[in-house]
């Protein structure tokens, strides 16, 4: 035996994103930089999934040694389903958009957007401490979002939606986490209070459709920053709007993006990469 041969390599760990459609996700790019930039031995990997083969696929993934994957739409719920346990802040949310095979076997829900949106926010310098903010959308992406900002102890949130009860039932059940000193309601976009919000979050699925929703102008001033947690390569349909509509700042949610993929990466890593480079990168 050749004793200057090295010893084989082991097969690199698998982790990757699930979704449907798949093609254009940005995970793939953003997850091979963290793994260069950190060194770990690793892949990263696309799997269009249709939901009706959610389960088997995702078994057979983690099975077959896989460690841990990225889930985007339609399948956040479903997620939340497979796991064999959540984080808290996944049950509150009630979807998972990060899944990882623990020590003991079990795979463990988390869902990382709260704590990208907070990333990215801190990044821009926006103090959400006693600010006013108001949330378009009461769907998924607004649960996963909602506790995280509320922890942060914003003067009063409120949940605006196209139907008024589900912004209404969203706020009663987030009403442990405002606590006493924030106050939480929700209702429809005629309900909105029309003075200027300090924060307005665009989390409704109107921008694929090309729309942007009907809510007063008054709540944008020259304070104000409307952030859409969509992205393109240039303005949203809402960011655009906002813009025209006097609010002194917009952004979009590729930072959210790459941020909340960091936080997926220290979940699997235990290493912190960093974003900087990697959101430039994006925006270039």
């Amino acid at each position: 035996m050749n004793a200057s041969a090295s010893a084989p390599v082991p097969p690199p760990d698998r982790y990757g994103v699930v979704g449907h459609p798949i093609a254009h996700s940005k995970s793939p790019f953003i997850h091979s930089r963290f793994a260069a930039a950190t060194r770990q031995h690793m892949v990263y990997e696309r799997y269009d999934i249709r939901p009706e083969e959610f389960e088997q696929r995702l078994r057979e993934f983690f099975d077959e040694g896989g460690c841990g994957l990225n889930v985007t739409l339609p399948h956040k719920e479903a997620a939340a389903r497979f796991a064999d346990r959540l984080t808290p802040r996944a049950r509150l949310a009630g979807a998972v958009n990060t899944l990882r095979r623990c020590s003991d076997g079990a795979i463990e829900g988390d869902n990382t957007d709260g704590a990208g949106l907070l990333a990215d926010l801190r990044r821009l310098g926006v103090p959400l401490a006693g600010a006013h903010i108001l949330v378009l959308g009461a769907g998924g992406a607004t649960r996963g979002i909602l506790a995280p900002l509320l922890e942060q102890g914003p003067a009063t949130v409120f949940i605006a939606n196209r139907t008024a009860a589900r912004a209404e039932q969203l706020a009663r059940e987030f009403a442990e986490q405002a606590g006493k000193h924030c106050t939480l309601r929700g209702g429809g976009f005629e309900h909105i209070p029309a003075d200027p919000a300090d924060l307005v979050l665009h989390a409704t699925s109107l921008g694929l459709e090309g729309k942007v929703p009907e809510i007063p102008r008054a709540v944008f001033g020259p304070a104000t920053l409307a952030y859409d947690l969509a992205y393109g390569t240039t303005d949203t349909p809402f960011t655009g709007w906002a813009r025209e509509q006097g609010a002194g700042r917009v952004a979009q949610g590729l930072g959210m993006l790459v941020e909340q993929a960091a936080e997926a990466f220290f979940l699997w890593r235990g290493i912190r990469p960093d974003t900087e480079s990697v959101r430039h990168e994006l925006q270039a």
